[in-house]
Order: C-alpha cells, then structure tokens, then sequence
C-alpha cells in the first residue's frame, strides 16, 4: 500500500498514546483488561524465554483511500523458548479497510528452527488498492501518473534447511496475481498500456542461498544476512508470461558503541523475458530507497545501496532511540544500461520507541526525503 504521508497520522496516535502511557498506567488498574494491555507497552516484565504478542489499531488519511482503519499485529518467539540458542522469529501481520471499499491483508513472516534446522521467509500481499503508475525507466516524468485500481494477490515463501553454521539453501516460489483491473490515465498525458496492463497471474519456482548470521533479525548489532536468489515464471506451469527474476541482498551491520550501530545494505534486482509491469524491479518501499513511492521508477534492472546509523537507545534516555540514512539507486532496462552517473538520492532520519526491551525490538518512524518530497513509515523493527 501507500506507504508516504497519510501514515504521519498513524505515528502522531502511537506516539502521544505511548509517552502518556506511563501515566495512564498509573490510573487504570492492572486488574482491568485495559490495565493490562498498557503494562505490555510500559513495562517489559515477561521472560525472554516466552513469546509476546501485540494487537493495536491504526488510523490513516490518503486523498486516493480517504479514512483507512486498520488493526497490526505481531508474534515473537523462540523456537521451543530457548532464547538462548535459537534466534529471534517473527509473523507480523496488518488488515485494513478504507472508506471507499478498498481492503487488505498483509502478512510477513521470518521464522527460524531449532538450533537454525529449518528457516521459513515469506511475505502476502491480499488488496484492492489503488496503485500509481508513472512509465518505465529511470526517465518517467513525475506528473500526472496514472491510476491502477485492482485486486492484487502476492504469495511468495523461501523453505529454507540449515546446511551448515549461518547456510540455508531451498527451494521458493513466488505467485502473483492482478485482477479486476481499471487503468485510468493521467490528467496531464496518456500512457501506452504496458505489459499486463489487462490483468495477469504468473507463478515462479526457484531457490535462494542464504547466509545469515544475525541473532535478531528485527535488530540486527552484529552480523552480516547475504541472499541469492532465482525464480523462473513460466506458462508451463501455469503462468501468463514467461520471464526470469534474479536478485541479491547483501547486509552488513558492526556495533560501534553500546547503543550504537552502523548498517549497510546492497540490493540487486535483473529481470529478463515477457515481464508485467506489476512485477518489473520497483525502486523505492519501507526498507531499500525510503521516500520514493514504490515504484515511482520501474524497470528489468535495479540496483540500489544504503547505509545507516542507529542510536538503540540514545545515550539519554532508556525507551527512545534514533537513526539516520541515506541511500542511493537506479534503475535500466539491462544491467548494462544502468546509468551509475544519475543515481537517484534519498536520506532521512527516524525516532525509535523501545517496545519490548527484553527481545531488543524497536517500534520506528522514519521520515524520507527525496527531490520529489518527503515518505512517512511507521513499522515495527529495523529496516533492515
């Protein structure tokens, strides 16, 4: 979905309702479910050992949506609760419906084994939701995008076996789907109606290598994740089109202080074949190029590198932190095209609110700012 400014107003609600928690606490009792449910977000007595899991309403206002009422959710545990050996898991899901009849359902997922025998990655997207459409290449014009109003399906999971210390190798699939579709153009100028502009459903097989040896991916201090992965679309089995998907992510992280962490990240997106414009390498979302409009440029290549510092918590207080970035990235129609001379820039910064001090997991806003103006993100865990 739209992740840019109507999410300002989910973050002033969280924010005001999170500094005045403390007090409140004070006046409700525990014994009242209300009581207790505030307790979660002040005071982190639960074990380490034992799951925890958060349910919150949100609030949101787009002039494409008008009033957005949602409810997010998060789990978090320890394979068999030992804390100890296992590393952090994590399902995060978020629902939504909007004033116009557009709706939604979100689900990530990174879920690690005992003693890292298995690891399951996946994300799925379920919405009718409006999306915006400004050509292809890393030439479009910014004005007068056009409008995409769909249902749109994305399934994609990793099954991953642990092979050896931080390896996992499996096999992945990837399914996606646009429905219903209603393409209607810009005010200012008329698109041609690019590859699957009529609707399409493609599935891809494939495999991803994985090197992770972070402890808590949510918050990674320490540790370096790598990835290489392929999929193949193909009408043999099912798809629309025929095509190829390779990416690579690389990340990096080193503790400076304490608190104190510095990120890097290299992303790597190469397509190949028949590709809908949906599923074409998209620059900009909540993790990689904050502040662009998820694919306010799109194309069969995207490369794109980040980094950024990270106070867990800042030096003067024990619930609040803070972080800033700056990114760099592009976009072309083969790898060889792409045009390191006009990198597209992007930087920000971002408050952080300590929500379960004993699992080290942060609640974020980060503010992007691109030539184009600024995106707002309210999530739970790092970017990356």
């Amino acid at each position: 979905m739209n992740t840019r400014a109507h999410h300002l107003y989910t973050l002033t609600l969280l924010i005001l309702g999170l500094t005045g928690l403390p007090a409140r606490a004070q006046l409700i009792h525990d014994h009242t479910l209300l009581g207790r449910y505030i307790n979660k977000f002040v005071n982190d007595t639960t074990s380490p050992a034992k799951p925890r899991f958060l349910l919150y309403p949100t609030a949101t206002f787009a002039p494409e949506t008008s009033l957005e009422i949602g409810v997010s959710s998060l789990y978090l545990y320890h394979a068999r609760g030992d804390y100890k050996n296992n590393r952090l898991s994590e399902i995060n899901a978020f629902t939504f419906v909007t004033l116009r009849g557009q709706y939604g359902l979100n689900i990530d997922n990174a879920l690690y084994g005992h003693r890292d025998n298995w690891l399951f990655i996946g994300r799925t997207r379920v919405q009718q939701f409006p999306l915006l459409y400004w050509g292809i290449g890393r030439d479009a014009a910014p004005n007068d995008p056009a409008t995409v109003d769909a249902f749109s399906v994305q399934i994609r999971q990793r099954a991953l076996k642990g092979i050896g210390k931080n390896l996992f190798l499996g096999p992945q699939f990837d399914f996606q789907s646009l429905g219903r579709v209603s393409f209607k153009q810009g005010e200012g100028r008329t698109f041609d109606m690019p590859t699957g502009a009529n609707g399409s459903a493609n599935l891809g097989l494939g495999a991803s290598f994985v090197y992770d040896s972070r402890k808590n991916p949510l918050n990674p201090r320490q540790g370096f994740f790598g990835e290489i992965a392929h999929l193949e679309y193909s009408p043999f089995w099912g798809s629309t089109y025929r095509f190829q998907n390779t990416n690579f992510d690389l990340r990096y992280y080193h503790r400076v202080k304490k608190s104190q962490v510095i990120a890097w990240q290299g992303f790597g997106q190469f397509m190949g074949g028949t590709v809908p414009f949906n599923q074409l390498a998209l620059l900009g979302n909540e993790i990689i190029m904050r502040g662009y409009y998820p694919g306010r440029f799109r194309d069969r290549a995207y490369v794109a590198t980040q980094v950024e510092y990270r106070f867990l918590p800042f030096p003067f207080s024990k619930r609040f932190g803070g972080a800033l970035f700056a990114s760099l990235g592009t976009v072309g129609s083969t790898p060889a095209q792409l045009d390191m001379r006009k990198l597209l820039p992007a930087g920000g910064a971002g408050i952080r609110y300590y929500l379960f001090p004993k699992k080290d997991i942060f609640l974020r806003f980060d503010v992007g700012f691109t030539r184009e103006g600024p995106g707002f993100y309210v999530f739970t865990g790092e970017a990356f």
